[in-house]
This record gives C-alpha cells, structure tokens and sequence, in this order.
C-alpha cells in the first residue's frame, strides 16, 4: 500500500523491452536509502518490485498487463517519473490509501494557473469517471489529490506549489497520458452492490428426493 505523497522524481536509466512486457533501470537516491530485494516501489503509481539495486538505481520488471493498462508504455531513457516508497505501519497516512493497482489512464487537456495553484484538467474514459467524486480522492501519475471539479467527460484537480514542485506533473504537456487509480472505497461498494449470489440448483420433487429429506419413509 502506499499514499500517492511522492518521495522524490527518479529518471529512466535503462529500458529493455521484449514482447509486450519490459525491464527498467531506474535512477534514484531517497527510496534506496532502506530498499530490499522484493521491496514495492510506486513508479507513476504503479506498483513494481525491485529485483536488483545497487547505490544509485533499482531494477524492476514490468509485465505486459501493466503496460497496456498503464503509460510506463510511453517511457523512454531519460524519462522523470514520481517515485514512492510502500506505506510502513506507524507513518502518517499523509495522502489516502493508494493500491498501486491503475485503472487506466486519462489524456491532459488544459492546464491554467490561479494565484499559486495550477489546474490541470483530465479527460477520462466513462467507466473510471463513475467512481470519481467531487471533494473525492483521485491518484493521478502516483499522486494524490483531491478531486475540484468533475462531469460527464473530464475531472480537475488543482497543484499547490509544493506538489507542483516535487512531482513530475506540471511538466505533463498537453494530450500525454497519466495514470489513474480511484478511490478504492467505491469499487468495492459497487462490487457488493452489484454481486449476485449463486442461486441453489434446483432438484425435480421426487420419491427419492423426499425420502432423502424425511418427507416420507
């Protein structure tokens, strides 16, 4: 688990990829300061586990699933992501409760500043929007921040400086993608709300099937 409150912004060292899936060396210093092997490291928002490391960078593996449904697909040598350590029991929940599990991704549309806040407007598939919510939480790129406006095609969020300064989403031009993750409540509410539960076969009434019951002898 994690909190979407990015520790530092690494740098793509080294990509290989073959067939749909990928392995990525990533530069970095804060979150190598405990790192283990078998370590979770949110990269964009996407949970990977670090298979090697040394004293400026982690290697992960990234299966083909996680490409298609995330944009570690678009990343190239050179590349900044938003990194963040896993969520250590006793810290301060300083964001929300982010899985590292995307939904999806969503296409930047506009971008507009107000005092010292920036908006950054996201266009979202239909089925992500249902589960975002006005004042909600939203994890955009491993981020979290809180949802200022949504409709029926687009959510905004709004960056003061600090996470403008310390993540990489400022510098997201126009029509590039961002990862999404919602808020975990709602999915699993609509999952309760929505689960039917396996009717019991039913059995022709019989002699046997009676005698089987203690209807008759």
């Amino acid at each position: 688990m994690f909190t979407g409150i990015v520790e530092e912004i690494g740098k793509i060292k080294g990509l290989h990829k073959s067939g749909d899936g990928a392995s990525m060396i990533i530069e970095a210093k804060r979150v190598l300061q405990d790192v283990k092997l078998g370590d979770s490291i949110a990269t964009n928002g996407v949970c990977l586990t670090v298979n090697y490391f040394d004293s400026n960078s982690f290697q992960v593996d990234v299966m083909a699933e996680t490409m298609r449904r995330s944009n570690l697909k678009d990343l190239r040598i050179g590349s900044p992501v938003n990194l963040e350590r896993a969520l250590a029991i006793g810290d301060r929940l300083g964001g929300h409760l982010v899985s590292g599990h995307i939904d999806g991704v969503g296409e930047v549309k506009h971008h507009q500043r107000e005092d010292n806040a920036v908006w950054i407007t996201i266009d979202t598939p239909s089925n992500l929007l249902k589960y975002i919510i006005l004042k909600g939480s939203i994890t955009v790129d491993g981020v979290s921040l809180t949802v200022a406006y949504v409709d029926d095609k687009c959510f905004k969020v709004s960056m003061i400086p600090h996470t403008r300064d310390e993540t990489i989403l400022i510098d997201k031009r126009i029509g590039e993608t961002v990862n999404l993750e919602c808020d975990m409540i709602g999915k699993y509410i609509e999952k309760l709300m929505t689960f039917e539960k396996k009717k019991p076969e039913k059995k022709d009434i019989s002699l046997d099937f009676l005698a089987e019951h203690g209807f008759v002898r």
